[in-house]
């Protein structure tokens, strides 16, 4: 399996430094190229082959919000782990809704950095525990919701593929699960994001929970 080739964005060389000093023990990861800011990180995409970018949510000239948007308009097939601290709660949801696939503090260890880099590469989430209970309190307040869809709309089937979906499985994973097709279950996907009104999977999740329609821990 060829290495990882990792895009480290932060404008704070020290936080650079430590994360390349966390993973250079590890085979399979590679940092290809650095940048400081946003705009930076959008040109080494385009000069590199870049699969995951660790990227900082406050940085000069264009912020990680704005970078990220962009990248995944221009370059949907890199995947992107937002670096974040924890007074950050509304730039991580506006990361999420972005088409970052995750969030780790940068407080965080070896450990959890390589689980969380290894899980959005799965194509799941991964949404650091010491940040996700404020987060999440916020979106079953209800403060970063705009839908007026009705959690009723939606299908016992629907409502097993959405508890999958929270649960991170993959698309395959849900077929293999529900003993249905992956064409199906894109279709129910399709749905879904159709009667509640969200953008992404990130989305999804964000609407299950606050209509209390999974249980969560």
């Amino acid at each position: 399996m060829a290495d990882i080739k990792i895009l480290l964005a932060d404008d704070h060389d020290i936080v650079r430094d430590g994360i390349k000093m966390l993973l250079e023990d590890d085979v399979g990861f590679t940092i290809t190229a650095e940048a400081e800011n946003g705009k930076e990180a959008i040109e080494a995409c385009k000069n590199h082959d870049i699969d995951l970018i660790i990227m900082d949510i406050n940085m000069p000239e264009m912020n990680g919000i704005e970078a990220t948007e962009t990248i995944k308009e221009s370059f949907p097939e890199i995947k992107i782990l937002a670096l974040t601290m924890m007074d950050e709660d509304q730039h991580i949801r506006e990361m999420i809704e972005a088409g970052a696939s995750g969030y780790i503090l940068k407080s965080s260890d070896k450990m959890e950095l390589v689980d969380a880099i290894t899980t959005i590469l799965d194509g799941k989430h991964y949404f650091s525990d010491d940040a996700t209970q404020s987060v999440m309190m916020d979106i079953v307040k209800g403060t970063n919701q705009k839908d007026n869809s009705d959690p009723g709309n939606i299908t016992k089937r629907e409502k097993e593929v959405l508890e999958l979906i929270v649960e991170q499985y993959t698309n395959q994973e849900i077929a293999e699960e529900l003993y249905i097709s992956t064409r199906t279950v894109d279709a129910h996907r399709r749905n879904l994001l159709q009667k509640t009104g969200a953008k992404n999977t990130a989305g999804l999740v964000t609407y299950a929970i606050k209509y209390d329609l999974v249980d969560i821990e």
